[in-house]
């Protein structure tokens, strides 16, 4: 698992911010990928995912929820994809239900926004 990532997600989720943007993430997290390049892009969407099913399989909220598309409020296929693997239901459904989302992100952020859960699991 990439922990560098994994931790900026844990600061966006502690912060005021609700969410990121993949280029921001590739930025701050200083990962010199290119999102231009389909199997750059690829390595990024497998490493966040990654990320959240490690999350997931340890009860905490998924971290994914907090990564956008530039000019987008809401996730790409890959994220709703990722929560039917999950056991979340169909990605179909989960991306038409509007409160879905960001009930992922608030969880997300109450989480990790608890001194105690952050000590611990950081």
């Amino acid at each position: 698992m990439n922990t560098r990532v994994r931790k900026k997600l844990i600061q966006v989720a502690r912060g005021r911010a609700n969410q990121m943007t993949f280029q921001n993430l590739i930025y701050e997290a200083e990962l010199g990928l290119n999102l231009d390049n389909s199997y750059e892009k690829t390595q990024l969407t497998e490493v966040i995912d990654e990320i959240s099913a490690e999350e997931h399989a340890e009860g905490r909220p998924l971290l994914s929820a907090l990564v956008s598309t530039k000019g987008f409020k809401n996730q790409g296929d890959n994220f709703f994809r990722l929560c039917e693997r999950l056991g979340y239901g169909n990605w179909r459904e989960l991306k038409r239900n509007s409160e879905f989302l960001e009930e992922q992100r608030k969880a997300c952020r109450e989480f990790w926004q608890d001194t105690e859960n952050f000590s611990t699991y950081l």
